[in-house]
């Protein structure tokens, strides 16, 4: 079905900058929301509350419901395009998996299971689609499946609109229609005052952007299990307090902690010879001059390159966690290095140092946050189980996430084939062995 926005706002065309073009070639971000339902929720009343305080939320973020297409009359200036009349593709369906416990599980399952919960985009230029999956006809959970256009807007935007969705969700239960405050639509506000938008989308390659190797692609025909691994806030501050003894890092936080036990493991999982880098996002929005509203909808990302080399994130001579103590040094001088600088020079260097790191044969990349508070969002029956980031199979990227649990601690989310996975499951476990052998 196609949900169209709540009153609906006159033609639009919101033009991309430097910081959205960057990801037109990029596949979707995909996320499958698991909730648990009651045994005797009314499916058909879940459903509508659904689409009824969707059209709420996609009046407030209507260019999710138009379309990305090159502005008329021009050779690489993209746009997003609405037209009264637009709408978001909703699809309701039904999947015959009944074990609902082993599809929101933190232990690997197959791709192939979890991938038909995210919708495809729709053709012609959609920006964002939704499916509401009922398992086993609803008797056992619900599956909410969100694919997102990178280039129509970052993952703060994104999940600012999913926010909204939910608070909607919940006020249509409670009759009221308060939500959260509206999304900042304004691309002006991004200025480019050195031509960053041709570097990122020179004339001469407009049309071939889908072959854009800035972007890692996993083949599509290669079995792959995705897992969670989560560090609780107890076990971060061991990796922390062993951090800060032994390595000559200023400051390890939470997130330093978490990316760098998870790279260290992954490399071991996936070893190579030489450089390798690590390239997580760094929200620009308080460090653009001037600086952006928190809601501004739309792309404003830059990114931290964290560099190691292959043996000093193995590190055999030091046991399981000598690389550890290396990747978390990397990760610290990366975020370090993106936060301190002029954030226009970085976004001046950011496709060429992204290439170069394509070239080295080992970037991995980190998508989510878990300032996104993914956990947090309640359509009107309760929070999620899980949450699976299903784009990492893709991309070859690790996805994190604040913890379920709430206590501070962070989820990852991995995706290998089942020889890595075995590999990396066994590194994981080695790291705290070592971890509490060294406390």
């Amino acid at each position: 079905m196609l949900v169209r926005p709540l009153s609906p706002p006159e033609e639009t065309s919101l033009p991309l900058t430097f910081f959205d073009v960057f990801w037109v070639p990029a596949p979707p971000v995909q996320r499958v929301f698991f909730y648990r339902l009651a045994p005797d929720a009314d499916t058909d009343a879940v459903l509508a509350d659904l689409k009824d305080s969707l059209s709420h939320a996609v009046r407030a973020f209507f260019p999710l419901a138009g379309r990305l297409r090159l502005t008329p009359g021009t050779a690489n200036r993209y746009e997003l395009y609405y037209l009264p009349g637009d709408a978001v593709a909703f699809t309701v369906a039904e999947y015959d998996d009944d074990d609902f416990d082993s599809l929101a599980a933190d232990e690997p399952r197959d791709v192939a299971r979890i991938a038909p919960l995210a919708p495809p985009l729709p053709d012609g230029g959609a920006v964002l689609a939704l499916q509401a999956t009922l398992l086993s006809g609803g008797r056992r959970g619900l599956a909410l499946g969100v694919t997102v256009h990178h280039a129509a807007c970052d993952g703060a935007a994104s999940t600012h609109f999913l926010h909204t969705w939910a608070a909607a969700a919940c006020c249509a239960g409670a009759g009221t229609t308060t939500l959260p405050p509206p999304p900042v639509i304004d691309r002006t506000l991004v200025s480019d005052p050195r031509g960053l938008y041709d570097v990122f989308c020179p004339p001469a390659t407009a049309s071939s952007t889908a072959e854009d190797k800035a972007f890692v692609k996993v083949p599509d025909d290669q079995q792959q299990l995705l897992a969670t691994f989560t560090l609780s806030k107890d076990q971060l501050q061991r990796v922390k307090d062993v951090v800060a003894a032994e390595a000559a890092v200023s400051r390890c936080s939470s997130l330093v902690a978490a990316l760098g036990f998870v790279w260290s493991c992954y490399h071991r999982a996936k070893p190579r010879d030489g450089r390798t880098c690590l390239l997580l996002p760094v929200d620009y929005r308080s460090r653009w001059k001037p600086p952006l509203p928190d809601k501004y909808f739309g792309n404003c990302m830059g990114g931290a390159f964290a560099i190691a080399s292959g043996s000093e994130l193995s590190a055999a001579e030091a046991g399981a966690g000598g690389g550890l103590l290396a990747a978390c040094a990397a990760v610290a001088a990366g975020i370090e290095e993106a936060v301190s600088g002029d954030a226009t020079e970085a976004m001046g260097v950011l496709k060429e140092r992204a290439m170069e790191a394509v070239a080295m044969g080992g970037m991995l990349t980190v998508a989510g946050s878990p300032r996104f508070r993914v956990y947090e969002l309640d359509m009107g029956f309760g929070r999620p189980a899980k949450v699976d980031v299903v784009s990492v199979a893709r991309t070859g990227a690790v996805a994190v996430a604040e913890s379920r649990a709430g206590d501070g601690g962070i989820e990852v989310g991995v995706c290998l084939p089942p020889e890595g996975m075995d590999a990396f499951r066994k590194c994981f476990a080695d790291v705290f062995a070592w971890l509490e052998e060294a406390q």
